[in-house]
């Protein structure tokens, strides 16, 4: 009988992503969530349909990347990376620029926010934000830099007022100052190779749909990528729990430092 597990062996086949270092239970729930919205038979009906419509491929990868972004998430912690992280980052590269990554970009609220914080510390031409999802829709919206009123809730209003140009009733478009800031690109957090040299990387509300096993080897593999001094800066439900064995040293609450 065709099931689960022939179902994660073939969207692997087709797509790269290997379901099986996911949480199982969630993804399967979403994904039969949308084998029932297109009125789909089970698993086995939706791969034949994913491999002859690009369209509903298109959408199964969006749906499996799942998105939820906003500007300036989490406030305090914001304040923590400006108060306490950049300045200390700043003084490491004595006048370089930083090297930045924004990991699992989601619709570019992230590393927008970051470019409108660096400009705060340094003059925007020099700031320089790469930006990476998984999903190349969701890139694609990012790099269009428009917004609803409610991505923009937590963002503090100097970087509304400077930053963002309302275009209709609840759009507001962000500048392209700000915009030519970010490079997207996309990858893979599980399976394609990582960058090295980053002073700052941000990966944040995505590690909690992984396997502790995942986890685990994308955390090292952001240890690698960050220079001695570097940060990792982590969402609100994502602290480690062994970052020592890892070699991060906690600094503060979703802040880690490479020693």
């Amino acid at each position: 009988m065709y099931g689960y597990e022939e179902f994660s062996k073939d969207v692997f086949r087709l797509t790269g992503i290997d379901l099986s270092l996911y949480k199982e239970r969630q993804m399967k729930r979403r994904i039969e969530a949308l084998i029932a919205r297109h009125k789909l038979s089970g698993f086995q009906d939706f791969v034949g349909a994913i491999k002859t419509d690009k369209d509903l491929y298109e959408d199964f990868l969006s749906y499996l990347t799942i998105n939820v972004s906003e500007f300036y998430r989490n406030p305090v912690q914001w304040k923590t990376l400006e108060n306490t992280m950049l300045p200390r980052l700043l003084q490491k590269t004595n006048g370089r620029p930083l090297k930045v990554w924004s990991a699992a970009c989601s619709t570019g609220d992230e590393p927008y926010s970051l470019v409108m914080l660096l400009a705060k510390s340094m003059p925007i031409e020099r700031v320089t934000v790469d930006a990476t999802d998984i999903d190349k829709q969701i890139l694609e919206k990012a790099q269009q830099g428009i917004y609803n009123g409610k991505s923009l809730k937590g963002l503090p209003d100097e970087y509304k007022k400077k930053y963002f140009e309302q275009i209709g009733r609840d759009s507001f478009k962000i500048s392209d100052d700000v915009k030519k800031r970010v490079k997207f690109r996309q990858h893979n957090l599980l399976a394609d190779k990582y960058q090295t040299g980053y002073d700052l990387i941000l990966c944040r509300n995505v590690m909690i749909y992984f396997t502790e096993e995942a986890k685990e080897e994308i955390y090292r593999n952001f240890y690698k990528s960050l220079t001695p001094g570097g940060v990792l800066f982590v969402g609100s439900t994502e602290q480690m729990i062994h970052s020592d064995e890892i070699g991060f040293k906690s600094e503060a609450s979703f802040f880690y430092i490479k020693p």
